[in-house]
């Protein structure tokens, strides 16, 4: 009989430190944060990518008139093209990368019959490189490699010599090789 009191004590007091300190968890908000938990774990955030980058490139590429199969090879396959809508393609872009500002874009084309009719990009869209400095997390000087020599580049490569009339080839020497099938 003298254990059950002191099981009971201590069943009642684990309940009630577990109560006060799940009480204390839930009632601090400065404990927990979007980003971090008490300021030393930060959870993985899965990146999601969804539907197609449209640039302002690929917008301008586009022109009235083109038809539906130039404007997928210019715009990639739309994310929506409705049934009930046969002459509307819809082009949502969703990205959201941790350290990133999340992006969100909606590019609406209009067909008329097989012909485009227009394009409604919602706005300015970015160019290639500003659409990959903006999810770029690393953030470093990362400067394009130079694509063109410079006239000092030019000056100081080696001239090569006049090219001579190449030398004739002899013919190849004619060779007989035994039947594959044996003859009857």
């Amino acid at each position: 009989m003298t254990m059950t009191p002191t099981l009971s004590l201590t069943c009642r007091s684990t309940a009630l430190a577990g109560a006060a300190l799940a009480t204390l968890m839930a009632g601090c908000q400065s404990l927990q944060s979007t980003d971090n938990f008490l300021g030393i774990i930060t959870p993985y955030r899965l990146e999601i990518v969804q539907g197609n980058v449209i640039t302002r490139e690929q917008a301008e590429a586009i022109r009235p008139g083109l038809n539906r199969a130039q404007v997928r090879d210019v715009l990639g396959s739309p994310l929506l093209a409705d049934p009930f809508h046969a002459n509307r393609w819809d082009y949502v872009f969703t990205i959201r990368r941790q350290g990133a500002e999340p992006q969100l874009r909606r590019v609406v084309v209009l067909f008329k019959g097989e012909a485009l009719e227009s394009i409604d990009t919602g706005g300015d869209l970015p160019g290639e490189r500003e659409f990959v400095a903006s999810i770029d997390t690393l953030k470093t000087s990362r400067a394009a490699p130079t694509l063109a020599l410079t006239d000092e580049q030019l000056k100081a490569l080696p001239v090569p010599a006049p090219a001579s009339a190449p030398e004739p080839v002899p013919p190849a020497p004619t060779r007989s090789y035994p039947p594959l099938e044996p003859r009857t």
